[in-house]
């Protein structure tokens, strides 16, 4: 299981959210048994989600988070509730690519150029909805820049995973540190120098610090007070009732195609669970359909 810290400053100036969500990343890979670089992507972008997803104040609130880039691992999808437990999918689990120049998975290969779009469905009419165009790929940079351009929220996010030789996740997780409005130059100023010379979120994850210690390094002028905490985990919410509710949505017509075979399966692209109807049981939920 997971976990998430909440941390503000005794200022008031700052906040730091911190998620180790090495259990989260290991529960996809073997889902979806991707490949390291796949892994990498689709384990930050769930780190980002819960961590994001957590900060959310309805009970019944969610995000989603979507990159749609022309690399070769296609979009990526996380959605996470107000807890941080989350679930996603990449729509080309295997991507083999070389290194990038660093000698690192090379995530922003394999994702591309493209957009990144953040849904909230706070309970009313419409969901909010932001779209920007990515900056590197890499991801974290991408949530930073998001929170500049769409929330005008100053942000340093950091993420990272760590693929074992045998493709198990050794650790995976990120921070997000943010600026509350009316922050002084000079907190500005305390943050920028505790961020310099950083060691990478995994390296210090792995290492055995603690989350709170993390986010102590990374803010080592500043006196953090703990906020709250959570465990969250790889959740999907699918059900046969979801699943039936979904095809009723297809219509009528497209249902009673569907009957002519003898047996229809619908699997989840979330957890890959399989539900199967037969031909009969597509004729019913077709009559609940409209035309």
């Amino acid at each position: 299981m997971g976990r998430i810290i909440r941390t503000i400053s005794t200022t008031g100036e700052v906040i730091a959210i911190a998620v180790d969500a090495t259990d989260i990343a290991e529960k996809a890979q073997q889902i979806h048994q991707t490949s390291a670089v796949t892994s990498a992507a689709l384990g930050r972008l769930l780190a980002a989600a819960s961590m994001m997803g957590d900060m959310l104040k309805g009970k019944d609130d969610t995000l989603t988070l979507r990159i749609n880039g022309d690399g070769p691992a296609g979009s990526i999808i996380a959605v996470s509730d107000s807890e941080g437990n989350c679930r996603g999918y990449v729509a080309n689990p295997v991507v083999e690519i070389p290194l990038n120049n660093k000698g690192k998975l090379d995530v922003s290969g394999a994702i591309g150029n493209g957009s990144l779009t953040v849904m909230k469905d706070l309970g009313l009419k419409e969901p909010y909805i932001a779209q920007i165009q990515l900056v590197s790929g890499e991801i974290a940079e991408d949530i930073t820049s998001y929170y500049a351009v769409s929330e005008q929220t100053p942000t340093v996010c950091a993420l990272g995973v760590l693929v074992n030789p045998d493709l198990s996740i050794k650790a995976a997780g990120g921070f997000l540190i943010q600026l509350l409005p009316f922050t002084s130059e000079e907190t500005i100023d305390a943050v920028e120098r505790g961020l310099q010379d950083l060691p990478s979120f995994t390296q210090m994850l792995s290492a055995g610090m603690t989350l709170e210690e993390i986010c102590q390094r990374a803010l080592p002028e500043f006196e953090l007070d703990v906020l709250d905490e959570s465990a969250p985990e790889y959740r999907c919410n699918c059900s046969r009732g979801r699943v039936e509710a979904a095809l009723i949505s297809t219509g009528k017509a497209e249902l009673e195609d569907m009957a002519k075979d003898e047996k229809t399966e619908v699997t989840c692209h979330f957890c890959d669970k399989v539900y199967s109807f037969t031909g009969s049981e597509l004729l019913a939920l077709s009559k609940k359909a409209t035309e």
